[in-house]
């Protein structure tokens, strides 16, 4: 199991993914779920993957080796798509891909061959886009009514997005809310977990702002004590139920 969970707000896009595997609970380890493509200065292209880890590395390789797409001439790749629509596209193609070919090697009763991917970028600094891309290689893309998309774990970081992100949401909020949406999803399913990979792209910019948060980071500590104790004061302050009856 995985989370990786995109933000798109006015002021950018954020995007976080953890790092645990779990082929079982004695068969755990860490793979990059989060990858940055492009050339600074020109686009970013980051890609968060869940799922079937042959398929998504198999889509990955694909990527790097080019694309092929029924009925046009040529490989395709991200790096040269004229728009992050067209990314999005290629993006699709090479995981049907790569799940057609491996499903046809195995059993898929007895291998779980699922997967999706989370592409975000900007082509030569426009405004951020961000898009959910299935194993049958169709997609969405990200709205204003709901300002992200979650793939993998979903259930435990979605209900504080829904209650506090807006597309108006400012960005260092956004990077807040996905932090703590991550740090919910751990804290509920030990199939994910620290180390987390995170990236900040700004509209008007062609570089991203990456970073890993490790076990023990400080921030990343304080902001669920924070929050659990933010989440305890407002219990407390809430009345009481009037559905008990009165003591005594």
């Amino acid at each position: 199991m995985t989370y990786c969970v995109g933000l798109l707000v006015k002021e950018g896009l954020v995007m976080l993914a953890d790092t645990r595997t779990n082929a079982g609970i004695d068969n755990i380890s860490l793979y990059r779920k989060l990858r940055v493509f492009g050339e600074e200065g020109k686009r970013i292209v980051a890609i968060a993957s869940a799922g079937s880890l042959s398929v998504t590395q198999a889509a990955i390789n694909k990527l790097r080796e080019g694309v092929r797409i029924p009925g046009r001439e040529g490989l395709f790749f991200v790096e040269t798509a004229p728009t992050m629509f067209r990314v999005a596209e290629v993006v699709g193609h090479a995981l049907k891909q790569a799940r057609h070919e491996i499903d046809e090697t195995v059993d898929s009763e007895a291998v779980q061959t699922g997967a999706s991917f989370l592409v975000g970028g900007s082509i030569g600094g426009g405004a951020p886009s961000l898009f959910l891309i299935y194993g049958e290689g169709n997609f969405i893309e990200c709205g204003i009514e709901t300002p992200y998309l979650q793939i993998g774990e979903l259930k435990y970081g979605k209900p504080i997005l829904d209650r506090l992100l807006l597309y108006r949401t400012p960005l260092k909020e956004a990077l807040k809310l996905g932090i703590l949406s991550m740090n919910s999803t751990i804290k509920s399913n030990l199939s994910v977990g620290l180390p987390v990979d995170l990236l900040v792209l700004k509209p008007g910019h062609s570089a991203a702002i990456t970073f890993r948060i490790e076990a023990g980071d400080p921030y990343y500590e304080e902001l669920g004590l924070r929050w659990q104790l933010a989440l305890q004061e407002a219990l407390d302050s809430i009345p009481d139920p009037p559905y008990l009856p009165a003591d005594g």
